[in-house]
């Protein structure tokens, strides 16, 4: 038996795996000898890194459209707007063709379903959006960048909103409710609150109005992503839902605080599943480092245990970094799959990582892997999953199969054309502002009309009939007087009113 058919053999399944390529040892590359990653263990979750320019995101379109022809749902961050050509069918060459006898695959070209989605309303994609009181005062803190005494600070302005049935729906109610608790009105409210000073309040307002000021706006506020619309299947194959983030490249956190609100999310929704032969949905986390940058403690624990809890509702998480200690070790002892592309040790700090991805791998006696982790070629990595035992994989240098749709974008007009007959487009295209924080506290300070306002009696037209001027006190009392508008708005409040509870990540959990 040669050392690549031994390799093979670890990787050897019975149930429906993904095709990552094949082994390679000493130059020389079996084809027959196949590494694949199995289905069943892929809420186990897994890590794509290496250096710019190794093929990492050709290795997440690889995974995500053989994912998608399982009939497995994905969720994609496009960060650098070279994932959508996941649907279109791909275009054959001498290097596919090349790349196909390698690894023998049987390449065809093949298209994916696919869904574009923008955070917010800035980009070309369908918008999607979350309400600051569903997004929760920890995530929301990564992404205006507070510290954690700032964080603390934040969660306590949450608490009073929660408690007084004050929905923050978008910015401006959060800024209303900062606003009401540093001005003169607040100050007894202000107080109760107990360890919070005006002057970090006022960072946290001026945090809000900078994260505004960058079009960070448009994102909160309804309607609200359902996030069982991102689990969706199309003639059996599962859609890809493509965040689109060109708009939002000089805002990083959002983003990757987004995801994670989302996986909050589905914790809540989705039921408890234990093993399955594949999983329900599948997350890919580009540009992880992001993520984790400047995190606080609170927020580190909450990965944490995100990413432990929810393998048992059968969601699968992927991260994609450059180095692998871009990841926190008690998030990377989670990870059972590794697919590490090229590393550079150019830097006494890049050798460092270098060492520690070494360590972090089984020992195998076919490969010296810190000279094989730098010489990898384009479309290369050194490869370790779980067995569908759950037991770690032999080491493989593997090269990897080449993806059967488009590896290149179709540019901004192709996905607008595709996001605008999306079937969420009518539901999630345009914005709803109705009454929470913002409008409730102006309530409170704005005067009730004086007796010069009224109409004299004996007037020719009865003041139920009068029309009042659009910038007269009362207008807003007068519209929320309409029968119709009550009744919604009753309905609404009452949804709203109830008590707030948090769950993962302080995000909002309304208790029915």
């Amino acid at each position: 038996m040669t050392a690549q058919s031994d390799i093979a053999a670890g990787y050897a399944s019975e149930g429906a795996a993904i095709e990552l390529g094949a082994v390679l040892v000493d130059g020389a590359v079996e084809p027959t000898a196949r590494v694949r990653l199995p289905l069943a263990t892929l809420n186990r979750h897994g890590l794509v890194a290496g250096a710019t320019g190794t093929g990492k995101t050709k290795t997440l379109q690889l995974i995500a459209e053989q994912l998608s022809a399982a009939g497995v749902p994905v969720v994609m961050a496009d960060v650098k707007g070279d994932l959508s050509g996941l649907s279109k069918p791909g275009e054959g060459g001498d290097r596919v063709t090349a790349r196909a006898a390698d690894t023998g695959d049987d390449w065809r070209a093949q298209a994916c379903p696919v869904q574009f989605l923008s955070l917010g309303t800035g980009g070309v994609g369908v918008p999607v959006r979350a309400t600051v009181t569903s997004f929760g005062p920890i995530l929301l803190s990564k992404v205006l960048g507070l510290n954690d005494t700032q964080e603390s600070t934040l969660g306590l302005i949450f608490h009073w909103a929660d408690k007084r049935g004050l929905p923050l729906l978008d910015t401006k109610d959060l800024r209303s409710v900062i606003s009401h608790l540093t001005g003169d009105e607040g100050k007894e409210d202000l107080k109760g609150l107990g360890g919070v000073s005006s002057a970090t309040a006022g960072v946290i307002l001026r945090a809000l109005v900078n994260l505004e000021a960058q079009g960070g706006d448009t994102f909160f506020g309804e309607p609200e992503l359902d996030p069982r619309d991102l689990m969706r299947a199309v003639d059996g194959k599962g859609v890809v839902s493509l965040l689109e983030l060109a708009e939002l490249q000089a805002k990083p956190a959002l983003f990757s605080t987004f995801l994670m609100w989302l996986l909050a999310e589905l914790f809540e929704v989705l039921p408890e599943e234990g093993d399955l032969d594949q999983p329900k949905l599948v997350f890919f986390f580009d540009e992880a480092h992001l993520l984790f940058a400047d995190a606080s403690k609170a927020f580190l624990e909450q990965i944490t245990q995100t990413v432990k809890l929810i393998r048992s509702k059968g969601v699968g998480v992927f991260f994609c970094t450059q180095l692998p200690t871009d990841v926190p070790n008690a998030v990377l002892s989670q990870l059972g799959a590794r697919v590490q592309h090229a590393l550079r040790a150019f830097t006494p700090e890049d050798q460092a990582a270098l060492a520690k991805a070494v360590k972090t791998y089984p020992t195998t006696p076919h490969y010296e892997l810190d000279e094989a982790l730098t010489s990898l070629g384009i479309g290369e990595a050194v490869v370790t999953v779980l067995s569908e035992k759950g037991a770690p994989t032999p080491v493989a240098w593997t090269r990897l199969r080449a993806p059967r749709s488009l590896m290149d974008t179709i540019g901004p007009d192709a996905i607008k054309a595709a996001a605008a007959s999306s079937e969420l487009h009518g539901k999630y295209a345009e914005t709803i502002d109705r009454e929470s924080a913002y409008e409730k506290l102006s309530a409170k300070v704005t005067p009730p009309p004086t007796p010069a306002d009224e109409e004299p009696e004996g007037s020719a037209e009865a003041p139920a009939e009068a029309k009042p001027r659009r910038d007269e006190p009362g207008v807003v009392e007068q519209v929320l007087g309409n029968t119709a508008v009550k009744s919604f708005l009753r309905s609404a409040a009452s949804a709203l009113g109830r008590e707030i509870t948090r769950g993962l990540f302080g995000t909002a959990r309304k208790r029915r």
